[in-house]
């Protein structure tokens, strides 16, 4: 039996998946709210610097992975303009449909999947930009859904992965308090579910650190990666090019 970890757990591999659309099942109805309160909104700063550093332009195609409620794609889909492309996918269709409902809620009407990142449903090298933003720490094979990434993208394509990383040492006591003491009884409080985002805090813990990850990336095939660490390290930003 392949093992990995659900949190803090250590299960089967065939598990994950299922484990982790539970839990955006359970807080899909909350999540920008719950967004809003864990990060003080700083979410929001977190995301608009990654759509900076992604410098997308008129008729670049851009495909937003575990996109969620549809942060990014919104965002992107007015930089593409008439003539370009932005996909939005998350394999969890409760969080899909949340964001498909916010996008037209906006009036933006953009191509919409349910996809497994590990295994895209998109041909070798079509598309300028890959995003995937707090949704790379899910997945169960993060070597092969960065491979994938890499296949997609365009030679000189860039991959951007925001995600939840290893702060700076004076902050973690501060950090960790607030992970595993508030965090879940915000949980309790305002989603009725404590479980999931102490599961958000230890998964957290489990993801590779800022350096791992850059490795990690290097080894799925991109030639330059580089990374920006946001509010002391509490989030990277890593930047991939496709050679």
């Amino acid at each position: 039996m392949t093992t990995t970890h659900f949190g803090y757990q250590t299960i089967d591999e065939r598990e994950k998946a299922r484990r982790v659309r539970g839990v955006f099942d359970s807080v899909a109805s909350n999540y920008d709210l719950m967004n809003d309160l864990m990060s003080a909104g700083l979410h929001r700063a977190w995301k608009a610097y990654t759509v900076l550093v992604a410098d997308v332009r008129p008729g670049m195609s851009v495909l937003d992975i575990a996109g969620g409620t549809g942060d990014l794609a919104l965002a992107f889909a007015p930089k593409v303009g008439p003539n370009g492309t932005v996909i939005h996918t998350d394999i969890n269709v409760a969080m899909l449909e949340q964001g498909r409902n916010r996008l037209l809620d906006a009036g933006v009407v953009l191509p919409t999947a349910a996809c497994d990142a590990e295994a895209l449903p998109f041909a070798d090298a079509q598309f300028d930009r890959v995003s995937v933003a707090f949704g790379l720490r899910n997945m169960t094979r993060k070597d092969k859904a960065l491979a994938e990434m890499n296949r997609v993208l365009k030679p000189g394509g860039r991959l951007l992965v925001l995600e939840f990383s290893t702060v700076a040492r004076p902050l973690r006591k501060a950090y960790d308090w607030y992970s595993f003491e508030i965090l879940p009884r915000l949980g309790r409080w305002i989603a009725g579910d404590e479980a999931s985002y102490r599961y958000l805090a230890e998964s957290i813990r489990m993801h590779p650190d800022q350096e791992a990850l850059k490795t990690l990336m290097q080894q799925g095939g991109f030639a330059h990666v580089d990374y920006h660490n946001l509010t002391g390290g509490v989030v990277a930003l890593h930047v991939g090019i496709r050679c």
